[in-house]
């Protein structure tokens, strides 16, 4: 164990640490009511996390002509044969009533002159059913709302400022709390009884994505390197249109534009959609990403044009992408905007059931980083804001409704968390988009591992390069082509195939 002040922290009896303060941490907590919540993050939600990056908004049945069947069904369609079909049916038969939830709670939907939901069209989907709020400001405005109650919630305890580090051990291969780490290096263990992993994505792992950089796969380490089951962690998605201007992180260009008819068009001005999928700009993500890709490759140059579609309305409609767009010295309302894909979202994670529930006793997980069977090999556009708040519910109910174990920390322990220098940090990054990005291929991949196995014996099992590990060791396992996977050497989709699962053992 390296050298830093360490203390320790009990929580009470029954109390539940909870690790990230995105949507899914902050639902899950305030949910919790009455029992005691220790919500443990590096930093305030409406900075760092990435549910407040989320523009389109929030996909659920909720328009007269609609229907749970309808929303599960594309769900299912958009997961490539890898989707769970009860947990999607869960997901749309409650997703509507957690959606007015967040509205009593106070979040603005935006609406209609008669008071219905403004509901908008994504890819996909087979009739709008994205509940916007205040155009592309979904996320961070749902954030601030979330914030708001947990703050004024007697039950919640935050303890902002750490980076949790590695999970504690029982003893009896079950969970009893988290290492954190603050900027300074002190160390702090949380022992508890109950320890939900709330913390995000992977973009981080990538050179170019639409996430937090801190987004690198941490509770994916942890999780692991205790023995947790993972589950489809090959399957990345990327977004077709990141604004590309050279930022890191990207902005990004909601699919919302392209539902509302702005088009793909390359360097010739012409639209070329329809030559790669029959849907054009509305076809599924991957779909798209690949295409975007194909035509950078070719030197053509794409770009989204939103000039007909919403012109002047621009700044009202999308502040967000407008503002992105005008500090790049692009003009959206006259200019076409240059587009890349970019890493956007993970599919796979911790392996968890409906209700959270992983393979370790004692640990559940939540959100992005958990993998509960609901999108499969592709996320169908707007499911994943609605996706923390149902099984965050979910888990929220079952725990309230259980009578926990009462679990001492066996032993406590850090990973190399500040080994990730920035050098290890770019050479991973660099790795992981030119050979786990859109396209991939077994020579790419062997080559990515072994960089990442040499990465590993200079820092140790730092929890991005084991989260990367796992990516590419599945990537490499799954010998097809299916949703967001591709792979140049196996372009035919296998069928039957099912849910990858691996953990940590397998990888040697």
């Amino acid at each position: 164990m390296q050298n830093w002040k360490l203390d320790t922290k009990r929580l009470p009896a029954g109390a539940v640490l909870i690790v990230g303060a995105g949507l899914a941490g902050l639902y899950t907590a305030l949910k919790l009511a009455p029992r005691p919540v220790f919500v443990l993050t590096s930093r305030r939600s409406e900075k760092g996390a990435a549910s407040a990056w989320a523009q389109g908004g929030i996909a659920a049945a909720l328009h007269p002509d609609d229907s749970p069947a309808s929303h599960a069904a594309d769900t299912i369609a958009a997961g490539d044969g890898l989707v769970d079909k009860d947990i999607a049916h869960i997901l749309a038969t409650e997703g509507p009533a957690r959606v007015r939830d967040l509205a009593e709670l106070g979040v603005p939907f935006d609406r209609k002159d008669d008071g219905s939901l403004y509901l908008s069209l994504e890819a996909a989907h087979s009739m709008p059913r994205v509940a916007r709020v205040k155009g592309d400001t979904a996320g961070r405005e749902i954030i601030k709302v979330m914030l708001k109650h947990a703050q004024a919630a007697d039950h919640i305890t935050p303890l902002i400022g750490w980076r949790a580090e590695s999970l504690l051990s029982d003893g009896y291969g079950g969970i009893a709390g988290a290492l954190a780490r603050q900027d300074d290096g002190s160390l702090l263990g949380v022992e508890a009884d109950v320890t939900i992993l709330a913390t995000g994505g992977v973009g981080g792992l990538f050179a170019v994505t639409t996430n937090p950089k801190t987004a690198r796969g941490d509770a994916l380490g942890m999780a692991a390197v205790m023995g947790a089951r993972m589950r489809d962690m090959e399957f990345v998605q990327f977004h077709p249109t990141a604004i590309d201007i050279g930022r890191d992180p990207a902005p990004l260009a909601t699919e919302a534009l392209r539902g509302d008819g702005a088009t793909l068009i390359n360097a010739t001005g012409g639209r070329f959609m329809k030559t790669y999928h029959p849907d054009g700009e509305l076809a599924p993500r991957d779909d798209v990403a690949r295409a975007i890709f194909a035509e950078i490759e070719a030197g053509r140059s794409p770009k989204l044009d939103c000039r007909e579609a919403v012109g002047e309305h621009f700044p009202d409609h999308f502040p967000t992408v407008f503002e992105a767009c005008m500090s790049g010295g692009i003009d959206p309302r006259k200019q076409a905007i240059p587009v890349a894909p970019a890493v956007h979202y993970h599919m796979g994670g911790v392996a968890t059931d409906s209700y959270g529930r992983s393979s370790l006793n004692g640990l559940l997980a939540i959100g992005e980083c958990a993998a509960t069977g609901l999108h499969g090999a592709n996320r169908l556009a707007s499911n994943s804001l609605l996706e923390a708040i149902v099984f965050g519910g979910r888990a929220a109910s079952m725990l309230l409704e259980s009578e926990i174990e009462a679990k001492t920390a066996d032993k406590i322990r850090s990973q190399p968390w500040l080994a990730m220098t920035e050098q290890v940090s770019t050479r991973l990054r660099i790795g992981m988009t030119q050979l786990c990005g859109v396209r991939r291929k077994a020579e790419g991949l062997n080559d990515l591992i072994g960089t990442i196995d040499e990465l590993i014996e200079q820092v140790g099992r730092a929890n991005p390069l084991i989260a990367a590990r796992l990516i590419a060791a599945s990537a490499l396992a799954r010998e097809e082509s299916r949703g967001g996977h591709f792979r140049d050497d196996f372009p035919d989709m296998v069928k039957p195939s099912g849910s990858s699962y691996i953990s940590y053992e397998m990888l040697d």
